[in-house]
This record gives C-alpha cells, structure tokens and sequence, in this order.
C-alpha cells in the first residue's frame, strides 16, 4: 500500500509497467467520475487490477480528521490527514451564485514567513504531491454528494490554502491540467495565488504549457521597505521587477482572458493609509489594467498587528477609484473558525 507522498502515477507505472497508456486514462477518468466511491466501482478494469489497485493504491490520499463549520453554515474547514500522517488544511465556502468555492493547500507548511499568515509560522514541512492537491476538489465532491440537501456543484478553486503554489510549480500546474481536462472548472473559475516569487513568475511567462488561469500576487506594499517588512522573502528590487513583469505577462496573455489580481492585505497602521493608497494605485496605473483585492486581516497570534477599521477600509478603497484603480474587496468568511484568510495552520501541528 502506498505509504509516502508519491504520486498514483508513479505507483500505477510499478505496478503495472507494461500496461498501454489508455489505462492510465482510465483511471483518471474513473477518479472523476461522480458517484464513484472505490476502485471496485470501475468496471472497465480487469478484475485482477482492480483487485491489486484495492491492496496498493489509495482511492483517496486524503483523510478528514476534523471538520468544523461556522456558524452560518457558509465555510466548512477539514484537517485533513496524508498517507505519511502530515495534516493540511481545504476549506470550502459557499459562494454568490448558490454554489461552492474552494480553498486548496499545496504545501505543508509555507516558507514565505509573511508576518500576517499563521501557516508561515509553522515554516515549510513538504510540498504536497498532485494527487494531494487535486483530491482536495475530489474530498469536498464527496461530501457535498452525502449531503444533498446542500448546493452540489464546486465552481471556484483558489489556491489561497497552506504554501506557496509555485514552488511547487509541477505539481500545481499538473492539477490545474486534471481539473480543466476531468471536471467542469473553467480556467476563469481558477485562481492561482503566489507570494510573486520572480524566477517563478518568469517561468510561468516562459511556459506555453502553464494552463490560462487566473492569477494573483500578494503586493501588501507598494513601497520596497515595507514590502520586505511584510514579506520578508521579497526582493530588494522587487517592485520595479513586478512591474516589468506584469506589464509582459498583460501583454503576452491578454488574448487568452487571463487576469492580473494585486491583493493587499490591510494592517492598521501599517500600510493602511491614504497616502499608501494613493502610491498603490500611482504603482497599479503605470503597469496596466490590473485589479486591486484588498482583504481585511483576520487577528492570529500576532499581537503587533491589528485589523484595518472599517472607515479606513472605505477610505483606501475610494482613493484607489478615485484614481481609476479597479478595487474589491474580499468577503470575510469561516473566521469564527480559523477558515478565513491567513488563518490555515493545521491546528494539530500547532
């Protein structure tokens, strides 16, 4: 039985090594197939296969260990566990079309250390395989199918969880191309979050296989110093960097419908001022249409730091439009559970 984090394809090729590349294709479409449950549901295998997929290769890599829901009943977080004992977090949150978004981890643990997020206080343990990542969308299927009662249908994935996606890059664009070949996600129902690592963002650029998803840098500044401040990873000359990026990236990708997101998380105090607002949005307009989320913090073991009020938030807000900035603002969900932004810590490992 598969007991370290390599991926089903890698078990299956030692399995079976002489097996033709179609029953690999039917193994993913079987994974997929709603309403399939286990391997003895995939009638189109040969019973001895299926038999020797039941013994070695895990249906699910992942198991729910605890699962908490807010009071009113929009985000439900599971810890989930891994067939080597790590834990992660996915939470799945109720949307504005009467369906579900959900928030995928791809690491264990997260390098980064940015001083509002809980998970980069636990520090990087390992990145999360394919199967480890895709079976987030395929645990939360599940359970909506137990209950029926609720909305069944995912149309939203943000990889907004635990880690940093693109340092885990093969991994991460491996499941984006599952899920836009196997389910119904669209690639504009895809958000790919990163803290904006450069060698990373150009290897993206570079990539004409990188599927055409939406992304999203975490900014928090548009100052070098408090940037760093904030982000400790970030570059000395990481702005003047992004910007040169992001101008190429809006070029070379506009025609595929892809999307630039600039988030800003709002410390008060800290970057939360008219004047930041304004250097923000002087920062956006040079590079090009981009658009501004900016998210309300939500208080973890961080003492130093505290939320933005809500007169400041509109303040930021109506500068940034007042100077043609396009601006949301992200809804606040699962906090009373540790679900919302910055919060995922795998409680367990706390």
């Amino acid at each position: 039985m598969l007991t370290s984090p390599s991926t089903r394809y890698e078990h299956f090729q030692t399995l079976f090594p002489n097996e033709p590349a179609y029953r690999w294709r039917q193994i993913v479409t079987a994974l997929y197939t709603p309403g399939w449950r286990s391997w003895t549901d995939v009638k189109n295998l040969p019973a001895a296969m299926r038999q020797a997929l039941i013994d070695e290769l895990p249906w699910q890599t992942l198991t729910i260990d605890t699962l908490q829901t807010s009071a009113a009943g929009d985000t439900h977080k599971a810890l989930c566990r891994m067939v080597d004992g790590q834990k992660i977090e996915t939470v799945l949150m109720a949307n504005a079309r009467d369906q579900w978004t959900i928030c995928v981890s791809s690491q264990v643990g997260c390098a980064m250390g940015c001083v509002f997020c809980a998970t980069g206080k636990l520090g990087l343990t390992r990145s999360l395989t394919t199967d480890e990542i895709a079976d987030q969308y395929r645990l939360w299927r599940d359970w909506l199918a137990d209950r029926p009662a609720l909305p069944q249908r995912i149309s939203n994935v943000v990889f907004m969880g635990m880690g940093e996606p693109l340092t885990n890059y093969d991994a991460v664009k491996d499941t984006l191309t599952t899920w836009l070949t196997d389910t119904d996600l669209g690639p504009t129902h895809i958000t790919v979050s990163s803290v904006g690592l450069l060698p990373q963002l150009e290897k993206l650029l570079a990539d004409p296989t990188w599927p055409s998803v939406r992304l999203a840098i975490s900014l928090h500044a548009a100052d070098g110093a408090l940037r760093k401040s904030i982000v400790p990873t970030s570059a000395p000359d990481f702005l003047p960097q992004l910007a040169d990026w992001a101008k190429r990236f809006l070029h070379a990708k506009n025609k595929r419908r892809n999307h630039l997101t600039f988030e800003y998380i709002l410390l008060a105090g800290v970057n939360d001022s008219p004047r930041q607002a304004k250097q923000l949005a002087d920062f956006v307009t040079r590079i090009g249409k981009i658009k501004v989320n900016v998210i309300p913090y939500n208080t973890i073991a961080a003492p130093d730091l505290q939320a933005s009020a809500t007169t400041a938030i509109t303040q930021f807000k109506q500068k940034l439009t007042d100077c043609g900035v396009v601006v949301t603002q992200r809804k606040t969900m699962g906090d009373d559970i540790a679900a919302a932004c910055g919060q995922l810590a795998a409680s367990e490992q706390k």
